[in-house]
């Protein structure tokens, strides 16, 4: 099959890979109907993560089931499935899942969890581990404008929906959203649905403020770093967020949003950290709460699915480029130069 592999940073091939096949009794292979390119993607594109050898890439999915190994329960062949960029061994609602932490509520920690991204998902069809705890099954088969949206559901949309959870984002509140990318969207649309009352979108980018005013931003910052800080402390009384999301995961992004968060308020960071480095004492005395680290998208994709399926949201409009999977080197191009939010591949 076809498939999407990173060679080196800079070089990305759509070229053919092995077909999937069953390893292991809790195994799935789905055939994608669509896959995307991420932000996080980026990093080792633009070689800030090592790249040592030729990288299967994406991490992002939606498809039909092919096939299931002997223990699979929860879904069968034939069935349109959403699955979450962490592979989980436990569907944590339920009384047999076999992880405690994905029943807390945190599959994305599960014990044998595996990221997606080892796997690849830019290609024709992808191994799913961990079946069971891993993929939910839509209604029925989609209209194919809801796919687009059930695409979003895997990563960014439920990662952004953690994010405005993890800042503790309702009613009554001010929430700020730093980063306008994918996920900072995702936030923004996520805010709105959790009933937030003003929402604070930081962006510089005229397109991005668009969409973060139709996904329900009430203010646009222009500003980042101390000045960003202010501004929002400026449309706040001198206080200061109550919630706060935290989408890049720089030096400069988790400090704005700590600074922007009021004491007693929440911060909810999602963009993968690098190199980020947080003072004690400044972390003592700002008194605020800190939650967390890959999304636990599994938890969400219930609720997610139902309001897309219901028309209630439209996270899909966050692709603003379609792409076939011969073309995916161009995805990653435009969104590495900005000239994309987020690319979505076609099979």
């Amino acid at each position: 099959m076809r498939g999407v592999v990173l060679h080196a940073p800079g070089d990305v091939r759509v070229e053919e890979i092995d077909d999937p096949k069953i390893t292991a009794p809790t195994d799935a292979i789905i055939r994608l109907s669509a896959s995307c390119v991420c932000g996080s993607d980026l990093w080792p594109f633009r070689g800030v993560e090592p790249v040592d050898r030729p990288m299967p890439m994406g991490h992002e999915y939606v498809g039909i089931v092919e096939e299931v190994g002997s223990e699979v329960k929860n879904v069968k062949p034939g069935q349109f499935v959403v699955g979450s960029f962490v592979a989980s061994d436990g569907t944590f609602v339920a009384s047999d899942g076999t992880c405690e932490i994905c029943r807390a509520g945190y599959p994305s920690s599960c014990v044998d969890r595996v990221f997606m991204s080892q796997v690849g998902t830019q290609s024709g069809r992808a191994l799913i581990p961990h079946a069971d705890g891993t993929l939910v099954a839509t209604p029925a088969m989609p209209d194919a404008e809801l796919i687009p949206s059930l695409l979003a559901a895997s990563d960014v949309l439920g990662t952004g929906w953690f994010g405005a959870v993890a800042a503790e984002a309702g009613p009554g509140k001010t929430v700020a959203v730093v980063g306008d990318g994918a996920v900072g969207l995702m936030a923004v649309l996520a805010a709105k649905q959790l009933g937030a009352e003003r929402i604070i979108a930081i962006s510089r980018h005229e397109t991005r403020q668009k969409l973060a005013r139709e996904f329900g931003a009430t203010d646009i910052v222009t500003e980042r770093g101390d000045d960003g800080v202010a501004k929002v402390k400026e449309l706040t009384a001198g206080m200061g967020a109550h919630s706060v999301v935290e989408a890049v995961g720089t030096q400069e992004s988790m400090q704005q949003a700590i600074r922007s968060t009021r004491p007693g308020g929440h911060v909810g960071f999602v963009g993968v950290n690098h190199d980020v480095a947080l003072s004690g004492e400044e972390l003592f005395f700002a008194q605020v709460h800190l939650l967390g680290g890959p999304a636990p998208v599994r938890r969400f994709l219930p609720e997610l699915i139902d309001l897309i399926w219901e028309r209630k949201i439209d996270p899909g409009k966050v692709f603003d480029l379609t792409l076939p999977l011969e073309q995916a080197a161009e995805g990653y191009r435009a969104m590495d130069e900005r000239r994309a939010i987020k690319a979505l591949l076609t099979l």
